[in-house]
């Protein structure tokens, strides 16, 4: 069974720091790109920040300068390490990533199912 389960997500203050974890198990034979989006509240769920698999980076203008993504290949891992956190960044954080599986000749985009950030003022 594929899953891709977050961690580490809780109550901050306004201008501290979160790092976000999101590890990708099961019959995976290659994962692709690595994603982080969020949806607040009454919003559409927006990406956050992207990696591919030899690193490159991009990042929403919001958060830009603030979060950094990485990705740890031999663990099917991705990170997202906040800081300056502001109460907009308050909602709720899912990564997702293109994976093959198995002897599947296609990668799909798979998800998990969120973490819970709140950012107090």
């Amino acid at each position: 069974q594929v899953q891709l389960v977050e961690s580490g997500g809780g109550l901050v203050q306004a201008g501290g720091s979160l790092g976000l974890s999101c590890a990708a198990s099961g019959t995976i034979f290659r994962a692709n790109a690595m994603y982080w989006y969020r949806q607040a509240p009454g919003k559409q769920r927006e990406l956050v920040a992207s990696i591919t698999r030899g690193g490159n980076t991009d990042y929403a203008d919001s958060v830009k300068g603030r979060f950094t993504i990485s990705r740890d290949n031999a663990k099917n891992t991705v990170y997202l390490q906040m800081s300056s956190l502001i109460p907009e960044d308050t909602a709720v954080y899912y990564c997702s990533a293109d994976l093959l599986i198995g002897d599947n000749n296609y990668p799909l985009r798979y998800w998990g199912q969120g973490t819970q950030l709140t950012v107090s003022s």
